[in-house]
């Protein structure tokens, strides 16, 4: 397939000799995330009760599932069916033309970086900016669905901070003002068939560098998260928006609610495709612990985004928060 990235002949040198990818502990069977209907926020009844339930998966599971969430079914639908397309191009053109005057460097495969298969992601990506969403470009029907898409993921991140953030005893202030639409991210995911499922990850063990990240994935099996020491498979449900806590939360709720380890892993029959929408703040926003004594120095976003990309250069893989340990 002249659409898929060459994997095994730009990295046929991380593959001789190389043992099946650690796994670390046996994986537990599937299971359901914690759903939350948020519909019960509107409900006075219902509203302080759901409000606990979101503020408990983020403490106990660092990720929770959502419906009635007010992203149209008919939208998302819209972009998967322009996110196949745009992943069907060749290869070839993938790489050299720029994507909807979005950034240059918008298209993305694999990890450049890689010394070692586990370092290796078995994947293609369009990273897209949101800043660039306001710049004149020509009209499309993708660029029309991501931008209609990307406000309604953002109503819906100003949403879930207020209450996480009321959870705190704070309100979300703070992160609407510093995570405007125009500072976040829109990526959109293909994970296709991999030959040697045993030896390499869809996507490697990490954790996400925003404040909160909303996924939409379809129905193959894929993502695993990290839970009780132990790596568990989350059986999809592409009725249901995903929501996980990224570091930032964990660092401004001192500890509170969990950034959580997951992965892909890839499979050697079934592509994979998903959507995700990461809340980000500038780089000049400072993060700073909720409460005190602080586990976390005071950082900005900047500081912690240079500080990732110079370990995953250094060391392969990237070690987040407990460099910033007060």
């Amino acid at each position: 397939m002249d659409h898929s990235p060459p994997f095994l002949a730009t990295y046929k040198s991380l593959f001789g000799g190389q043992q099946a990818i650690d796994t670390e502990t046996e994986v537990v069977e599937c299971c359901d995330l914690p759903l939350i209907d948020l519909s019960r926020l509107h409900d006075v009844l219902e509203a302080a009760q759901c409000k606990q339930d979101i503020v408990t998966a983020a403490s106990e599971w660092g990720f929770f599932q959502i419906v009635s969430h007010g992203i149209p079914d008919g939208l998302l639908a819209r972009l998967r069916e322009e996110q196949v397309k745009m992943f069907r191009q060749p290869f070839k053109q993938k790489t050299s033309e720029k994507l909807l005057d979005f950034s240059d460097d918008s298209y993305r495969w694999g990890t450049p970086t890689a010394t070692s298969l586990k370092h290796l992601s078995w994947s293609e990506a369009y990273h897209i900016p949101l800043s660039s969403s306001n710049k004149p470009a020509r009209s499309s029907t993708i660029r029309c669905v991501i931008e209609e898409l990307s406000l309604a993921m953002a109503q819906l991140a100003n949403q879930l901070v207020d209450t996480l953030a009321e959870g705190l005893g704070r309100d979300g202030t703070y992160m609407k003002e510093n995570c405007t639409r125009n500072m976040c991210y829109l990526r959109l995911n293909r994970y296709p068939p991999c030959p040697i499922p045993a030896q390499v990850f869809g996507l490697v063990p990490h954790t996400d560098s925003d404040f909160l990240t909303i996924l939409c994935q379809d129905e193959v099996i894929g993502l695993q998260l990290k839970k009780g020491g132990r790596w568990i498979t989350v059986r999809p449900n592409p009725n249901t928006l995903v929501i996980n806590i990224g570091d930032l939360f964990q660092a401004w709720s001192n500890g509170l609610y969990k950034s959580v380890e997951h992965r892909v892993m890839s499979n050697p029959h079934l592509e994979r495709f998903s959507v995700a929408y990461f809340m980000c703040p500038s780089n000049e926003t400072v993060i700073e612990s909720s409460a005190q004594p602080a586990i976390y120095r005071k950082f900005s976003f900047g500081e912690y985004r240079q500080q990732v990309q110079q370990d995953v250069r250094r060391m392969g893989h990237k070690v987040g928060l407990t460099r910033f340990l007060a």
